[in-house]
């Protein structure tokens, strides 16, 4: 049974899952450039895949939170607070579908795709942009530049978001004593 307090389950399990992806894809492209030389590609190809997990789940995530309503706040925190929560929890909605989605058009100009198929954990087969592939050059490299600059700025987003997000929840469990991280299903 779901507590009237508490997000339901999927919600919960698709934070989490949504989440820890998103941890896992940053750190990878923090180091790949870091790696062995044959470790590269490989890399990159896992954190598309990753992405597009991402990108699916955040559909799905969407769509329970717009058929389900999330628990009210806890009591006693401000009109600012839960109007500055809303904003944030928007904002990060679209940062977490604009991040893989710019990756994804960025990937579909890459000059070079037809030598890298884009494949989901290299088990499915995952079509291009169909428009922005048949582009030709120079476009396509001047597209190609467009979406990476839009993917680093949503990339840049979440990492502001991130820390709201995080920030703003350890303060309402530490230091106004309210049980939100509870909310989200860690602890009773």
């Amino acid at each position: 049974m779901t507590l009237p307090d508490r997000y339901t389950t999927p919600a919960i399990v698709l934070h989490w899952l949504i989440g820890t992806l998103i941890v896992v894809n940053v750190v990878m492209i923090w180091v790949v450039d870091f790696l062995p030389e044959g470790w590269t590609r490989p890399t990159i190809d896992l954190h598309k895949s990753i992405g597009m997990t991402v990108l699916g789940l955040a559909a799905m995530r969407v769509l329970w939170r717009v058929t389900h309503a999330p628990p009210p706040p806890p009591p006693g925190q401000k009109t600012w607070e839960v109007t500055a929560s809303h904003l944030a929890h928007f904002a990060l909605y679209i940062v977490i579908v604009g991040l893989p989605l710019s990756g994804y058009m960025h990937d579909s100009a890459f000059k070079l795709a037809s030598a890298h198929p884009l494949t989901l954990f290299g088990i499915i087969d995952i079509p291009r942009i169909g428009w922005i592939m048949d582009t030709a050059q120079p476009d396509k490299e001047r597209l190609h530049g467009v979406f990476f600059a839009w993917h680093s700025a949503f990339a840049l987003a979440l990492y502001g978001l991130f820390v709201l997000h995080v920030g703003g929840a350890l303060k309402h469990q530490w230091f106004d004593k309210q049980r939100e991280l509870q909310r989200m299903g860690m602890g009773s």
